[in-house]
């Protein structure tokens, strides 16, 4: 159910991170290898975020990967020391189209979410109570993804972002109990991510940081992220605490 990639490092073009590797997020969209608890593929769209004078701007796409030209043209010439890629496998009744992709962006942050909240929506209204009705009315599209970025965006405002993502995690993971919950938060200098039930492997050297659901190659360097995990990273420097 859905693959994502963050990357902090050297400027390197859009296309580039999203198409680099035998094993790249582009080659995750028709043969991922370590997808857990349902879906093939990641057909129902993708997107990309990247970050310039730190605002975070995005593209995103209702099409596969694969079959969009902007991701080996238009993407090919934007160049950014920060970029985040998804790819979307749409747990069944819920829309398949742009909106509904990922990265999600709102001034300096972009998001993603690799996974499913069981029980959708019931499970987790009461966490959504806490959320102004505007920024609820203004959700990007009526799924799990977009609840989870309204309800973290809110807790933005008075937390800093590991204890916002790893708060939000173990929220969801009380009031929708086997809720796959994989998310992603960056602002352009550092990446944090949990994992619940899904994939995710780092690399890291003193100029950049890698975080993917799958490894990009087979190259050695990539450290697989144990389950119940938050991970805060920049270049040259990953913390990975159990929770």
């Amino acid at each position: 159910m859905c693959r994502h990639v963050g990357y902090l490092g050297p400027a390197r073009t859009v296309g580039d991170v999203l198409t680099a590797g035998p094993t790249s997020l582009l080659t995750q969209s028709y043969a991922p290898r370590e997808m857990r608890g349902g879906g093939t593929i990641n057909a129902d769209g993708f997107g990309a975020a990247w970050w310039s004078n730190g605002t975070a701007s995005s593209y995103r796409s209702a099409m596969p990967m694969w079959g969009d030209p902007a991701v080996t043209d238009t993407l090919t010439h934007v160049r950014s020391v920060a970029v985040m890629g998804a790819v979307r496998s749409a747990t069944v009744g819920m829309p398949v189209e742009r909106s509904a992709c990922a990265p999600f962006v709102e001034g300096r942050w972009a998001f993603s979410h690799n996974g499913v909240v069981r029980g959708w929506p019931q499970s987790v209204s009461a966490l959504a109570e806490k959320v102004p009705v505007e920024s609820l009315l203004r959700l990007a599209a009526p799924t799990d993804s977009a609840v989870l970025w309204a309800i973290l965006q809110q807790r933005l405002l008075d937390r800093d972002p590991a204890d916002a993502l790893a708060g939000l995690l173990a929220d969801v993971d009380a009031a929708a109990p086997d809720s796959r919950v994989n998310l992603l938060l960056g602002d352009g200098e550092s990446l944090w991510a949990t994992t619940l039930y899904h994939s995710l492997s780092v690399r890291y050297d003193e100029d950049s940081v890698v975080l993917a659901s799958e490894p990009l190659d087979d190259l050695p360097g990539w450290q697989q992220v144990p389950d119940r995990c938050l991970v805060s990273a920049r270049p040259g420097s990953v913390d990975i605490t159990t929770f």
